[in-house]
């Protein structure tokens, strides 16, 4: 069985983190198959949400695998987290949507892999914490850098210096998730999340995902720039003709676009 399983469920693409006896603990070879299961489903054009999860009721995934950090020298725990960050930025990057639906513990590596997601949802059960220094580490898969952008320095300051486990309601509270539902139905609220976005214009989400993250890292104004450019080029598509043509006809678009 592999630690990474990858089901396509019409243009539902999902990736379930698959080591359930170490907490979906990321290794290695979890970073190789997750990989490769992002870069399958970004190049196929059929799909068009992307859910990341983990297998089992306990965790999301509890962390990196700390047996293969233990005894690394500073050259080598530097290429590892090189190697975390480079498979996170894949996820982050990606011009599909990318929800990652979060049961039990999201703790060190898995959640730096929640926050390299699009969009974070969680059962009332879950636990996210960057617990690394406590170990007498610090974040390495980015969470340094992408906790603070979701939810400010000092929030973000509080998590990692504390290295204390925060609740799902907190994780709302704070701006971490912006979903929290019974566990018992939180695969069902994904899957409703992920349909909602499948029925909108494949062609105006990825280019929305695009403003987004190209903003964040421009000034305003650039970022505005950016944003106007980006309309003019999606207000010529079959998409955006078709969508402004059902609302005034009082209908549901039939949006055709599938390459995202």
């Amino acid at each position: 069985m592999s630690v990474v399983e990858t089901q396509i469920e019409n243009r539902l693409g999902r990736i379930i983190i698959n080591r359930p006896d170490k907490l979906n603990a990321l290794n290695n070879e979890v970073l190789e198959k997750l990989e490769s299961s992002i870069l399958d489903l970004q190049q196929n054009s059929s799909i068009g949400v992307i859910v990341l999860q983990g297998a089992g009721e306990k965790s999301f995934v509890a962390g990196a695998d700390i047996a293969e950090f233990n005894g690394l020298t500073a050259d080598q725990a530097r290429v590892q987290s090189l190697r975390g960050q480079s498979v996170f930025n894949l996820i982050e990057q990606s011009s599909k949507p990318v929800i990652a639906s979060i049961q039990g513990f999201a703790l060190g590596g898995g959640c730096e892999l929640a926050l390299a997601c699009h969009i974070r949802i969680a059962s009332e059960n879950a636990r996210l914490a960057l617990p690394e220094v406590s170990l007498g580490l610090i974040p390495g898969y980015g969470g340094t850098q992408r906790l603070a952008r979701l939810v400010g320095m000092g929030v973000a300051l509080d998590m990692i210096l504390s290295a204390e486990m925060i609740s799902a309601v907190d994780a709302l509270r704070i701006g971490l998730v912006s979903r929290v539902y019974p566990a018992v139905d939180l695969d069902g609220q994904t899957m409703r999340l992920a349909e909602t976005i499948l029925s909108r214009s494949p062609h105006a989400v990825s280019l929305a995902l695009k403003a987004v993250r190209d903003g964040l890292l421009l000034p305003l104004a650039k970022g505005l720039e950016h944003e106007a450019s980006l309309f003019g080029l999606i207000s010529q598509s079959a998409d955006a003709q078709e969508g402004t043509a059902a609302f005034l006809e009082k209908r549901k678009p039939n949006f055709q676009t599938k390459d995202m």
